[in-house]
C-alpha cells in the first residue's frame, strides 16, 4: 500500500496572493464586519428595548440581526486573520466546525426569512385575525424551528466529514472552508457527502424559497386591490424591504451553487460568495432601518435628530 500523509491542517489561498492587495482587503473587511456587528446589534438593542416595536415583524427582525452576527463572525474574522497572518492555516477540526457553523446560520437565516414572509401574509391577507393568529408561542416556535432546522441541516452535512482522510494537496483555493473545495482534496469516497450536500439543499433551501414564494404569490394581489393609495403604499413598504433582503440571498447563493460542479474556484465564484458570505449580514439592518418608518424614526431619535 502506497504511504500517505494525512493532512490535519488546511492552507486557505484567500482572495490575492498579493501583500499589498491584502493589506488593503484587511482594512475593508474589518470596516465591513465593524458595520454588521454594530448594525444588527443597534437593530437587537432598539426592538428590545422599545415597547413600540413588540410586533411579530420586529420580533423577526431582531434574530435575524442576530443569526446574521453569528453568520459573519463564521468566516470574516478568520480571513482577517489569514490577510495579515504568515500562518494561514485551518486545522480539520476546524474546517468542520467553520462548515457546521455556516451552514446552521445560513439555513437559520432563510428559514427566519421564511417566518417572515409568514407574518406578511397574514398581516395583508387576513389583517383581522393577525393577532389571533400571529401570537407570541406562536412567533417563538416558528424562530425556535428555524434554529433546529438549521441545526440538522448543519448536521446532516458536517457529520460525513468527521469520517474522511485528506492527503497529498492541502491547498484551499478559497478564503473559508467551501463544502466543494475541501472535499476535492479528501483521498476517501466522498459521493455520500456530495449526496447529502445537494439533497439538504434541495430539501431545505428550495422548501424555504417555496414558503416565501407561496407567501407572496397571495400578498401582492391582495396588495394591488386595497383601494387607499395609503394602504396599500404601507402594505408594499413592510414587504419590499423583505423581498430585498431575500433577493440578496438567494440570487447570489443560487448562482454560485445551481452552477456546474467544479473542483477549482475562479475569482468571479469568490466575489459571489463575498456577496451572500459578507456583504448580506451587513446590508440587512441597513435596508430594513432605511425602509421601515417606525425603525427609521426610533433610530434617527437615537442619534439625536427628529424627522
Amino acid at each position: 500500500m502506497e504511504n500517505r500523509t494525512m493532512i490535519t491542517e488546511f492552507i486557505l489561498l484567500g482572495l490575492s496572493s498579493d501583500s499589498q492587495a491584502q493589506v488593503l482587503l484587511f482594512f475593508v473587511f474589518l470596516i465591513i464586519y465593524a458595520t454588521t456587528f454594530i448594525g444588527n446589534s443597534v437593530i437587537i438593542s432598539v426592538v428590545k428595548n422599545e415597547p413600540s416595536l413588540q410586533a411579530p415583524m420586529f420580533f423577526f427582525l431582531s434574530h435575524l440581526a442576530l443569526v446574521d452576527i453569528c453568520y459573519s463572525s463564521v468566516t470574516v474574522p478568520k480571513m482577517l486573520e489569514t490577510l495579515v497572518s504568515k500562518k494561514k492555516s485551518i486545522s480539520l477540526v476546524g474546517c468542520i466546525t467553520q462548515i457546521f457553523f455556516f451552514i446552521h446560520f445560513a439555513c437559520t437565516d432563510i428559514f427566519l426569512l421564511s417566518a417572515m414572509a409568514y407574518d406578511r401574509y397574514v398581516a395583508i391577507c387576513d389583517p383581522l385575525h393577525y393577532s389571533i393568529v400571529m401570537t407570541k408561542p406562536v412567533c417563538w416556535k416558528l424562530v425556535g424551528g428555524a434554529w433546529v432546522t438549521g441545526f440538522i441541516d448543519a448536521t446532516l452535512n458536517a457529520m460525513p466529514f468527521i469520517g474522511l482522510n485528506f492527503c497529498g494537496n492541502d491547498l484551499i483555493s478559497h478564503y473559508t472552508c467551501e463544502i466543494s473545495a475541501v472535499l476535492s482534496l479528501s483521498c476517501s469516497e466522498i459521493s455520500i457527502n456530495y449526496k447529502l450536500a445537494f439533497a439538504t439543499c434541495f430539501l431545505f433551501g428550495f422548501s424555504s424559497f417555496l414558503l416565501i414564494l407561496i407567501s407572496y404569490i397571495y400578498i401582492i394581489p391582495t396588495i394591488i386591490k386595497i383601494q387607499s393609495t395609503k394602504g396599500r403604499s404601507k402594505a408594499f413598504s413592510t414587504c419590499t424591504s423583505h423581498l430585498i433582503v431575500v433577493c440578496l440571498f438567494y440570487l447570489s447563493a443560487f448562482s454560485r451553487y445551481l452552477q456546474p460542479h467544479s473542483e477549482s474556484f475562479t475569482d468571479l465564484d469568490k466575489v459571489i460568495s463575498v456577496q451572500y458570505l459578507i456583504l448580506t449580514p451587513m446590508f440587512n439592518p441597513i435596508i430594513y432601518s432605511l425602509k421601515n418608518k417606525e425603525l427609521k424614526n426610533l433610530l434617527w431619535k437615537m442619534f439625536g435628530k427628529h424627522e
